[in-house]
């Protein structure tokens, strides 16, 4: 049997590259290799592609340990004739890897989850997972991603919208703009960040100015949102093969223990600060309205492939956070959790993953 070939795109100049080297590494370490010819594909911090080692464990995330790639010495690019070959040149010339039949990219934040990539890959005529190009602007900008739920009826969280500039011309007038969110706490997030990258809860006003400096370090477009009394709730969602509504996963609940919320270092390097209790347990009918705003959300924004779902449930009701279209992807990330305990595994969701990818048409726009 012909095995298809898969590059697995990594790393990339985002401030989450280290986490994108793990979800990688995680991928290279489940792939059904009787299947899949696997060429690993790692981006620079400065955007170079390169050739990078087919070894899970050098791009394993330990605890005081993120892997980077570096520049190898190596360039690899896709031929612009439309025949799908990736190139590998270095110091003795140029040869061709081979024809790549699905790209994954693995890639989180700015360029890999933005439709930057999407766009290349579309460009060259290659297929890959997950959402196409303006699927993923909009789920990578919490501004339009929030107008989209809204739009479809789909209850967002209280929040108001600042831009750098906005702020140094009249600042007056975002703080009033603040205040309308009624008291504190408030979260102040980067518009295009992932992973809670340039995240602060800010409980005393005077916190504002160092929490504002912060996420416009990471996008000069700031979400500041209402700091809420909440279950955080999350659901993985898959594209259906048949056309049909999308497939949403059981429950999962993150649940904070030592930390003042659900920050970088509580998702990849103090674990012990967390509990993800899957399934959660939910009122029957409080659950159904979820999975099924889960969905909407999904097709709100366009998604395809993947997607996680996060919620932050009330006591009198719910609100969708965001949509993440290319969520964590090691083996301990929540959405592969999310799938196992509804009896898919690892290695069966990347399948279906490459093999939805596969089936979706080149050459349409989304």
């Amino acid at each position: 049997m012909t095995k298809l070939r898969v590059a697995i795109l990594f790393g990339g100049p985002s401030s989450e590259h280290e986490i994108s080297c793990a979800s990688a590494a995680g991928v290279l370490g489940a792939i059904d290799r009787s299947k899949y010819e696997v060429i690993p594909v790692g981006i620079t911090k400065a955007g170079k592609w390169t050739l990078a080692a087919d070894d899970a464990d050098k791009w394993m995330l330990r605890k005081g340990q993120l892997a980077s790639v570096e520049d190898e010495g190596n360039h690899v690019a896709f031929a612009t004739d439309g025949s799908r070959e990736l190139i590998l040149t270095d110091a003795s010339g140029s040869r061709s890897l081979g024809v790549v039949d699905v790209a994954f990219p693995v890639l989180h934040g700015p360029y890999g989850e933005d439709g930057q990539v999407q766009r290349e890959l579309e460009a060259v005529g290659v297929a890959y997972i997950g959402s196409g190009v303006l699927a993923s602007e909009r789920g990578m900008d919490k501004e339009l991603s929030k107008d989209a739920f809204l739009a479809a009826g789909i209850p967002a969280t209280p929040h108001v919208v600042l831009t750098e500039d906005s702020f140094m011309r009249d600042p007056e007038s975002a703080l009033e703009k603040i205040r309308g969110l009624g008291l504190l706490p408030i979260f102040v997030k980067p518009a295009r960040a992932g992973s809670s990258k340039g995240v602060t809860k800010v409980k005393n006003i005077d916190q504002l100015g160092e929490a504002l400096e912060l996420a416009f370090a990471e996008d000069h477009k700031v979400v500041i949102e209402r700091g809420l009394s909440v279950r955080e709730i999350e659901f993985a969602v898959l594209q259906s093969r048949d056309g049909s509504r999308p497939r949403v996963s059981l429950p999962g609940e993150i649940v904070v223990k030592t930390r003042e919320f659900y920050d970088f270092d509580a998702k990849y390097q103090d674990e012990d600060s967390v509990d993800l209790i899957v399934p959660a347990v939910i009122e029957p009918g409080l659950l159904a309205k979820l999975q099924e705003s889960a969905a909407d959300a999904f097709v709100a924004l366009g998604c395809e492939g993947l997607a996680r779902a996060d919620f932050f449930v009330t006591a009198d009701g719910y609100f969708v956070n965001e949509l993440n279209t290319m969520p964590g992807f090691t083996a301990t990330s929540v959405f592969p959790k999310l799938w196992a305990a509804g009896g898919i595994g690892y290695t069966e969701l990347i399948t279906n993953l490459i093999e939805a990818a596969i089936a979706r048409p080149l050459n349409v726009t989304r």
